[in-house]
């Protein structure tokens, strides 16, 4: 079986996931979107809104400025893929707990191993935790990180926030960033740890 063959029944089963408690206030499912092969894949935190409406990452005024932001580096949105740590809407946009993230990470490292991108680009800190846990991200916000075998760019920049200069910046970096590993071989598949307990001291990040 190809990568897509075998990703379609991976999202099937995410749909239908009811082994945490985000199920009992879902709409829809959140599996992600995006070709089997993208050498780019964006992982945010969780659903919001409108995602838990459509079962659709990034969708309304977030999704809007994704799209503004890769046209800045000339991709579009359907050259990435696009996930989150968690696949459900968690009540009222509040923090992922610890059993939900645990409970949806086997789902995120296979979507990783099957995908194999170049690129993760983490948008805020619980999906940059699953990379680089314990770090303050306010202190490697934009920097490439060589971690696990896999290129990883950790944001703590908020979508809906995004105007002005600070897009362009933000573009900048990614590009910058894609373009060092277009001269490397594709990464191998990374060997993701066990999540750990997140520092209650981080800094808060949301997309939604």
């Amino acid at each position: 079986m190809n990568t897509e063959q075998l990703l379609t029944p991976l999202a099937d089963d995410i749909s239908v996931w009811n082994k945490c408690d985000l199920f009992h206030s879902r709409e829809k499912g959140v599996p992600g979107e995006g070709p089997p092969d993208a050498e780019i894949m964006f992982i945010g935190e969780g659903p919001g809104f409108h995602e838990n409406m459509q079962g659709r990452p990034f969708v309304g005024a977030a999704g809007e400025l994704l799209v503004e932001l890769l046209g800045k580096i000339g991709l579009k949105r359907e050259d990435v893929f696009i996930t989150n740590v968690v696949k459900c809407r968690p009540p009222g946009n509040r923090d992922p707990q610890p059993e939900e993230l645990a409970a949806c990470y086997p789902y995120l490292e296979r979507q990783i191993k099957l995908i194999n991108p170049s690129v993760i680009v983490t948008l805020g800190r619980f999906s940059m935790a699953r990379f680089i846990p314990n770090a303050k991200i306010s202190q490697i916000h934009g920097q490439a990180i060589q971690t696990k075998g896999m290129l990883v760019v950790p944001f703590s920049i908020r979508l809906r926030l995004c105007t002005g200069p600070h897009c362009g910046q933000w573009s900048k970096r990614i590009l910058r960033h894609c373009q060092i590993d277009q001269k490397c071989e594709k990464a191998p598949p990374i060997q993701v740890e066990e999540p750990q307990e997140e520092n209650n001291q981080a800094e808060q990040l949301s997309l939604f």
